[in-house]
């Protein structure tokens, strides 16, 4: 009985800080919008705090969901890999995915 009240107690923590980093995201995002309306110059440290985060959160997020980072990185990497293929606007016009995709590789190492 007592391990299943402990179990009770772990998925309930689960659940709260899913909620809570579902509002860390949202919050996130809405503060980058806020701070993008505002203009790139005069708020770039605040822009890089709410990006840093956004990836923060996304990561811990997929983690409290069981998904592991790397499966995450995995993810991301085919999807540039597919973008750079249909020649994507990022792609064509500014090699974004290429650059994106050279990092992920680097960082894996």
């Amino acid at each position: 009985m007592f391990g299943n009240q402990r179990d009770n107690v772990d998925v309930g923590r689960n659940l709260k800080m899913i909620e809570f980093l579902k509002c860390e995201l949202l919050n996130s995002v809405a503060l980058l919008f806020q701070t993008l309306g505002k203009g790139v110059k005069e708020g770039q440290d605040l822009i890089i705090e709410c990006l840093a985060n956004i990836i923060l959160v996304t990561y811990s997020l997929g983690r409290r969901l069981g998904i592991e980072y790397e499966v995450i990185d995995k993810k991301v990497q085919d999807k540039a890999k597919l973008y750079l293929l249909e020649e994507h606007p990022l792609e064509s016009w500014y090699q974004d995915l290429s650059s994106l995709n050279k990092h992920i590789k680097g960082n894996r190492k």
